[in-house]
């Protein structure tokens, strides 16, 4: 068992703390916004009766062994000062996280491996030279007590055997440790990913299709074959001498990076901004983003119970 310490139990912070502690760790979960504290038991509760509900998880993880399991508290040095591991779970902030890291330096052990969530920041720069050896990044993605990719990111005096414990970690949670060289500013699936959302806002933007309509084609096109076979596998099915071909004559120019989207200012003018407020691209029928979130992940369990009966195809 190793102790861990969670720093922010926000949006990711929360369910951090539950995944850590279905592993079989004890951890302690802090945030220097009283609220959102307060209200991360709650949330962690819900997420583990879904995961009970779709059998994931034993129905002997009731809310007081959760409790149990996982610490709330209110002071950043009762939280870190034994842990084995600490992970920063805070706002997207250099000059957050630099304050925080440089708290982290007088309060924790020396030995205490040092793990920030970061989506995109090069972090190492803002950790005292003091945390350099024990510091990496180990970002994950929401929801993590369903999506199973870990970028594990070393800085350049990060020690090896750091990363391989903390492969090890993650591996033993049954998640899936992608280890990298050196930093680059969001990893593998959120560069994917932000060249998707460029090009999905020059669609809208430009009026060539609607919402539903890049949804269906994402959904019905792109993605039924993404889980069998990736990217890589798909093009070998393909034939590397196809995709040679494909990409000679390829009119493409990939779309201009202003960031900015007119669609998108639109939509937050009107108030639209997703879920939480019950319209975005989408009106959500007035449901309650707490049911929708609940819904999402059930969807999400059945299609990861399916896949993992299926299995993906994989070259050596």
């Amino acid at each position: 068992m190793t102790d861990i310490a969670v720093v922010g139990a926000g949006i990711m912070g929360h369910a951090l703390a539950l995944v850590f502690a279905l592993g079989g760790h004890k951890v302690r979960l802090t945030d220097s916004h009283g609220p959102t504290l307060e209200r991360a038991p709650g949330l962690i509760d819900a997420a583990a009766r879904t995961l009970v509900e779709a059998g994931e998880i034993d129905a002997a993880w009731t809310d007081g062994r959760l409790d149990d399991a996982i610490t709330p508290c209110g002071r950043l040095s009762d939280t870190v000062a034994r842990a084995d591991v600490i992970v920063e779970a805070i706002v997207e902030r250099r000059d957050a996280k630099q304050a925080l890291f440089a708290q982290i330096d007088e309060m924790a052990r020396p030995d205490a491996i040092l793990a920030s969530n970061t989506s995109n920041l090069d972090i190492f720069p803002l950790v005292p030279a003091s945390r350099q050896k024990r510091t990496l990044i180990a970002h994950w993605y929401t929801p993590p007590y369903l999506i199973d990719l870990v970028d594990i990111v070393p800085g350049a005096e990060t020690e090896p055997a750091v990363v391989e414990t903390m492969r090890d970690l993650v591996t033993a949670l049954g998640k899936k440790p992608v280890v990298f060289r050196k930093f680059i500013a969001g990893y593998v699936a959120n560069r994917i990913q932000e060249a998707i959302w460029l090009e999905v806002c020059r669609l809208l933007d430009d009026g060539v299709v609607s919402a539903r309509e890049i949804d269906d084609s994402v959904i019905h096109g792109l993605a039924l074959r993404l889980p069998i076979l990736g990217v890589l596998a798909k093009g070998d099915f393909t034939g590397v001498d196809l995709l040679q071909l494909n990409l000679g004559n390829m009119p493409y120019t990939p779309p201009e990076v202003t960031g900015r989207s007119a669609t998108v200012d639109r939509l937050i003018a009107e108030g639209r901004t997703g879920v939480k407020a019950g319209k975005g691209f989408f009106d959500w029928g007035g449901r309650e983003a707490r049911e929708l979130f609940r819904e999402r992940d059930r969807r999400i369990l059945k299609l990861k119970q399916a896949l993992r009966g299926i299995g993906p195809m994989e070259g050596a």
